[in-house]
């Protein structure tokens, strides 16, 4: 049944229409008078006022450094406009200065305090704190550690104020100097104190850089990191370099160590002549190992993978040995060049099965695993920088990120079986000492 033509809906009778809660709003009379009671939809009202809170807190913290400034002011001048005979000093009108609040530069004016003979301006160390250039580092250090870039610095920071020096440039020059004293801080550290029994060598590119670090591990387990030098290639020059710079910082030229590379010759010929031809060193097994890979067919990589795992895995160093030629033995029916790879180095490949180490440590110094990790972390703190600027740039930039990832190492697995090895180190010692 059609309804007729005035029941039927205009566009003015289609519009939208306000849905009310019908307890939303009560009123109440008494004594000829009306109250409404209202209910509000208080989380979205919340949410505003939550904004104004953090506003107000941050007015707050400003206000609170600008009373604690103004009571030392007193503390030196008295009251304004008071008469103090015993008063050290007077005030001296103000300047435009900052105080750090927030990660930020902040814009105050900074009270000036006049000794009372008038002859020098005395020092506010309560301003001097709150103003110390240290702090901008510090909060630009902490976010650029948590991999926030320069240009993202601004973005990253909470909007509580108004401020400066938050821009890429300005960021960039606060990192510069923050990184530089964390480079000064690595490189001036003393190892007298350091029990070391193994060090590990390796190289990583920074840009055109390459930085050779040295990784050591003492007799409690614990890792640290000793140092770093910038070059162009892992060359005996540059290796040297750091293992003179580390010598001079406290390493015992007297002591066996344990080294390991990955089997640069440029490695083991500056630490043999800084250390001896008698120096324990262990070459890389996963490096060796790669390297004869890319001499064979694919076909091959399993069997050889096997066959080299049996031959390390042996405890005694002879059957090693031994196992380690048949190895030889096969690979020259396939291929001269991966056997040439494999006997380069030969007997440097099994020095932890010579030193009768547990199975533990023997698996964890046969390779450059631990200065691999602590590679991998640096380059991921890294992955924001674009652009790299010459060997200060990458020095600073490793310096920095190498000793933030020292603080999140651990023990290694085997720390229980390092007072071992110490003494093993410590009995070559002896025996040379009593041949020569």
């Amino acid at each position: 049944m059609m309804g007729k033509y005035y029941q039927k809906k205009t566009n003015r009778s289609k519009r939208k229409m306000h849905r009310f809660d019908s307890n939303a709003v009560t009123v109440s009379l008494a004594d000829g008078k009306a109250s409404f009671q209202m209910v509000l939809p208080m989380s979205e009202m919340l949410f505003d006022v939550a904004g104004a809170i953090e506003q107000t807190a941050s007015e707050l913290g400003l206000r609170m450094m600008k009373a604690l400034i103004d009571e030392e002011v007193e503390q030196f001048a008295g009251d304004r406009y008071g008469h103090h005979l015993d008063r050290r000093a007077f005030r001296w009108g103000k300047e435009d200065g900052h105080v750090i609040f927030a990660g930020r530069k902040v814009a105050m004016e900074k009270p000036r305090v006049r000794s009372r003979d008038g002859l020098s301006e005395l020092s506010l160390h309560r301003w001097d704190a709150f103003a110390h250039p240290r702090r901008m580092e510090q909060a630009v250090q902490n976010k650029i550690l948590r991999r926030v870039s320069c240009r993202d610095y601004s973005g990253a920071i909470e909007d509580m104020c108004d401020g400066y020096g938050i821009d890429k440039s300005s960021v960039s020059r606060q990192w510069q100097a923050a990184s530089a004293k964390q480079l000064a801080q690595l490189m001036e550290r003393r190892l007298d104190d350091l029990d070391i029994c193994v060090i590990l060598l390796d190289g990583k590119e920074f840009g055109d850089t390459t930085i050779i670090t040295a990784l050591g591990v003492d007799a409690a387990g614990s890792k640290h990191v000793l140092g770093l030098w910038p070059g162009a290639t892992e060359n005996s020059d540059v290796c040297g370099s750091l293992l003179d710079d580390m010598i001079q910082r406290g390493l015992p030229v007297c002591r066996q160590y344990l080294f390991v590379i990955d089997g640069a010759k440029a490695l083991k010929k500056a630490i043999t002549d800084r250390f001896g031809a008698s120096t324990l060193i262990q070459r890389c097994r996963i490096h060796k190992q790669r390297n004869i890979f890319s001499y064979l067919p694919k076909k091959y990589h399993r069997l050889l993978a096997m066959k080299l795992k049996a031959a390390f895995g042996m405890t005694d160093y002879a059957e090693a040995l031994k196992e380690l030629r048949k190895v030889h033995e096969w690979l020259m029916s396939i291929s001269d060049a991966a056997a040439n790879s494999i006997e380069e180095g030969f007997e440097e490949l099994l020095t932890v099965n010579k030193l009768k180490l547990p199975a533990s440590l023997k698996k964890l110094l046969g390779s450059t695993n631990m200065i691999e990790s602590c590679y991998s972390v640096a380059g991921d703190l890294c992955r924001n920088v674009k652009r790299w600027c010459g060997q200060n740039m990458a020095r600073r930039w490793a310096g920095a990120m190498l000793l933030e990832t020292e603080k999140r190492f651990h023990r290694i697995k085997g720390y229980r079986e390092m007072p071992m090895l110490s003494a093993i180190l410590k009995r070559n010692v002896d025996t040379e000492e009593a041949v020569a």
